[in-house]
């Protein structure tokens, strides 16, 4: 099977003129009323899901060096992603544009879609961006150079890919389509809007004409140990009964360490621009601290392979893939 393109998005160009990195806005709607249990009637226990497969993913990618948009690594991993959904999904497209970096650069950015069941009427969007950051500006050792992203980025991609490899022989009844987006990192928190480029492109020209899911899960940064995921203020707003329904099932799956029931202030990731763009609830399973923030390797050359540990990708890819057989009321 040959991924379809998008011959009419070849060449555009998304201009940034305003991202913030964290902060509350005034288009918040009151969280769902419904913050009670919606634990389905009967709970579907199914298996598959591998840690080990999904760290080997993680490793896959960073052998391709830094996923930086305009290099050869970014291409040469392109492909590889490519490949390996068309090896599990019904479809695959692959939507080929130009964003306009915060600093004036035209640079190719790589969408990936993938799709199950594409002919339901209900829907779930899973997504995860797969580049890395170019420079590591948190880093106080050595601010220069890209970086590999091992956390920030492929540890994500790598859930994803594990469930899709699932997905070939279980699924669903409903619909379930990964989103892999391209250019979130190439950002500067000083610009509004500097960052998800990607998904900015993805929800300005959807794959499908009127795209519509019934809610979406963005998962970013979910490989460190003793990762914790609190509730975004952005995600409780529009999504406070999937985020709900999500960490009762983290729970009893047994993963309550890591899935806290408590909200953190708002975080504008890629979900931010899915939900502006097409109206989608979607969620954000993101690794953060209260106290102190994001975690002590965040955009620093640490962010490689030993920040991330199969323990917590299977915690995360678990409740996952248990939510897409078990989910809220649709």
């Amino acid at each position: 099977m040959r991924a379809k393109t998008f011959p009419h998005l070849t060449g555009l160009v998304l201009t940034i003129l305003v991202v913030t990195a964290s902060s509350c806005s005034s288009h918040e709607t009151p969280a769902e009323k419904s913050q009670t249990p919606t634990e389905t009637s009967s709970f579907r226990e199914v298996s598959g899901f591998q840690a080990d497969s999904a760290y080997q993913f993680v490793a896959d990618q960073l052998s391709f060096g830094p996923r930086v948009p305009g290099t050869k690594a970014q291409k040469a991993c392109a492909d590889y992603l490519e490949s390996k959904l068309l090896n599990y999904a019904d479809t695959v497209l692959r939507q080929d544009g130009t964003v306009r970096t915060y600093d004036g650069k035209l640079l190719p950015a790589i969408n990936l879609i993938a799709s199950f069941n594409w002919q339901a009427e209900h829907r779930i969007a899973l997504a995860s961006h797969w580049d890395s950051r170019p420079f590591a500006d948190q880093d106080t050792k050595n601010p220069e150079g890209a970086i590999l992203g091992a956390n920030d980025g492929a540890s994500g991609v790598a859930v994803l890919l594990e469930i899709a490899r699932n997905l070939k022989t279980l699924r669903p009844d409903i619909g379930i389509d990964i989103l892999l987006f391209d250019a979130e990192d190439y950002g500067m928190s000083q610009v509004e809007n500097s960052f998800c480029l990607g998904s900015q492109l993805w929800a300005a020209n959807p794959h499908r004409s009127n795209y519509r899911a019934d809610f979406g899960v963005l998962l970013d940064m979910v490989g460190a140990k003793d990762a914790q995921f609190y509730w975004e203020d952005h995600s409780y707003a529009w999504g406070g009964r999937i985020l709900n329904h999500t960490w009762r099932m983290a729970s009893r799956l047994g993963y309550a360490k890591h899935f806290i029931a408590q909200r953190i202030p708002a975080i504008i990731d890629d979900h931010y621009y899915v939900y502006r763009g097409t109206g989608i609830p979607m969620i954000d399973i993101i690794q953060y601290n209260p106290q102190t923030g994001f975690a002590p390797y965040w955009h620093t050359h640490d962010d490689n392979l030993d920040a991330v540990v199969p323990e917590t990708l299977n915690a995360v890819g678990n409740t996952l893939f248990h939510l897409l057989f078990n989910p809220p009321n649709l």
